[in-house]
């Protein structure tokens, strides 16, 4: 609700993130009958949220998307299609008055990057700022989650929004309802290489994540085997990232990442598209210690961890047609003033 002597414009930022192993294990029901297992780390590239009052109707403004709505009262906010998310923010945290609500991403649409995950959390900071409420960054990580999963109705884990609330690398477990949240602190000197020896690649053709993700938890719930062991498979992966990260060993650390990558293209016919594979195509001709896909797969963006030679990688991927983005590692999660 406003008021007078508050101010009249407020902010939030979240970051995106990696997904280094366990992806897909977060996502129900897989999380809710067996538990799952995400290794993540947020990085560089963050998702913006503004709301200024004023004006004779609300907007609403996605820059990086090309997209906006205008409507005379809250009332107008239906979930059609356009800006979904945004509305159903502003109808779980409701606003009085006219204003405009504007966000950015600095990660390309569909990356698979939590980009989505970054957007929630960014937008329930922030109205939860102009409502003058205040939530710890665990309590908005479980509002932005329902915000995308219940309100908006878009299928998906957890794992998204707690790597943007909270900053950092983490373990994240699953037992749905109970979310495990354990900081993992890397050597410094380990996370210096780990940082400088990835290249993340956007492959310029982004995919909607959640009929992905409807496909492959139908497909566990029709229980079949290929998909359940696959799922299994990759909750172990998380397990054995975390040991690898905590033993600051890069070539256990790519050769995770890379079986990871295996057991992911065994969930969906679809999870690596004709870019993926000339990317990777490209990316075996240097020395490569492991790569995946971000996120829930099939487009979007992969990122490989390089032995030595990252100047040369960055040239394969660019002769692949991919876009390598500049990122570097967190390790502070959503701020809102």
């Amino acid at each position: 609700m406003r008021l007078r002597d508050l101010p009249t414009r407020f902010r939030a930022t979240a970051p995106v993130r990696l997904d280094f192993a366990g992806a897909w294990t977060d996502v129900p029901p897989f999380s809710a009958r067996e538990g799952g297992v995400v290794v993540n780390a947020a990085i560089s590239l963050h998702v913006t949220a503004e709301l200024e009052f004023g004006g004779p109707r609300i907007r609403l403004v996605s820059e990086d998307l090309g997209q906006q709505v205008e409507c005379v009262n809250s009332g107008g906010l239906v979930l059609d299609g356009r800006l979904n998310i945004h509305k159903a923010a502003l109808r779980m945290f409701p606003i009085l008055g006219n204003f405009t609500l504007t966000t950015r991403s600095a990660a390309p649409p569909g990356a698979g990057l939590g980009g989505s995950g970054a957007l929630d959390v960014a937008l329930v900071s922030l109205l939860t700022q102009a409502r003058q409420e205040r939530l710890d960054p665990r309590d908005i990580a479980e509002h932005a989650w329902r915000l995308e999963a219940v309100e908006a109705a878009i299928p998906g884990g957890r794992q998204d929004q707690l790597a943007a609330a909270l900053g950092g690398f983490h373990r994240l477990t699953f037992r749905d309802p109970d979310v495990g949240i354990e900081p993992l602190t890397l050597d410094p000197a380990f996370a210096a290489a780990l940082e400088r020896n990835l290249v993340v690649c956007y492959t310029g053709r982004s995919r909607v994540s959640g009929e992905t993700i409807a496909r492959v938890m139908g497909a566990y719930e029709r229980g079949d085997p290929r998909v359940t062991g696959a799922l299994r498979a990759l909750r172990d992966l998380a397990e054995r990232m975390t040991e690898a990260l905590r033993a600051a060993d890069l070539a256990k650390v790519g050769a995770v990442l890379a079986e990871n990558w295996r057991h992911q293209q065994v969930l969906d016919a679809g999870m690596r598209t004709e870019e993926m594979a000339r990317l990777e195509a490209e990316m075996g001709k240097v020395q490569v210690l492991g790569g995946k896909a971000a996120g829930a797969g099939a487009g979007g963006a992969m990122f490989f961890l390089t032995s030595d030679d990252r100047e040369q990688a960055v040239r394969r991927a660019k002769a692949a047609g991919a876009t390598v983005l500049s990122v570097g590692f967190v390790g502070e999660g959503v701020r809102a003033w």
